[in-house]
């Protein structure tokens, strides 16, 4: 996994120190909006932490300037189509970071690495219908909606929800 950085950000790979950061993002409920268990204890946040250190699909989302982790980045292969060239992204940031640019940031440098350095061919995203900032953060970083998968998605707590598809082709990319 190479590490990106922007302006404000550093994107990394996980570290086992990173267990209390991600356990600060993780219990906070209004933050789970992408379907995740809230975690009650660290423990849970260190599991976690392991199974992101052995996947190697996830970005740690840190502040330049502290190295304060806040928020992850996972991409992974897109496995609702044939080409074996598609990728998925989902993410979460920590609520005290809301409303700063920072995932619109951080989706933008990824954006640029999935198709000017893995030469991807196009990368969806899935949000539940209620999540609309996560919406905003995929409408500014060029993805388009796509299709809305009616029940396509069970939450921690059994729910069922409507799963909205956006993505963005590398030839819309290159085209901006």
């Amino acid at each position: 996994m190479k590490t990106l950085e922007t302006e404000r950000l550093i994107l990394r790979k996980w570290q086992k120190n990173d267990a209390s950061d991600l356990f600060d993002i993780m219990k906070n409920s209004s933050v789970i909006m992408g379907g995740w268990k809230p975690h009650s204890d660290i423990n849970m946040s260190v599991e976690a932490l392991e199974e992101y250190i052995e996947s190697d699909e996830r970005w740690a989302v840190t502040l330049k300037d502290s190295g304060k982790v806040i928020g992850s980045i996972r991409v992974y292969p897109d496995n609702n189509r044939e080409n074996f060239n598609a990728k998925s992204i989902n993410y979460v940031l920590s609520d005290k970071y809301w409303g700063n640019g920072y995932m619109t940031e951080a989706i933008k440098q990824i954006i640029r690495f999935l198709f000017e350095e893995m030469n991807i061919d196009l990368l969806s995203a899935f949000h539940y219908s209620y999540n609309v900032k996560s919406q905003k953060v995929l409408e500014n970083c060029g993805f388009e909606y796509e299709i809305t998968i009616e029940q396509g998605c069970k939450r921690y707590d059994g729910q069922v929800f409507d799963a909205i598809c956006y993505s963005i082709l590398k030839s819309d990319y290159c085209a901006e």
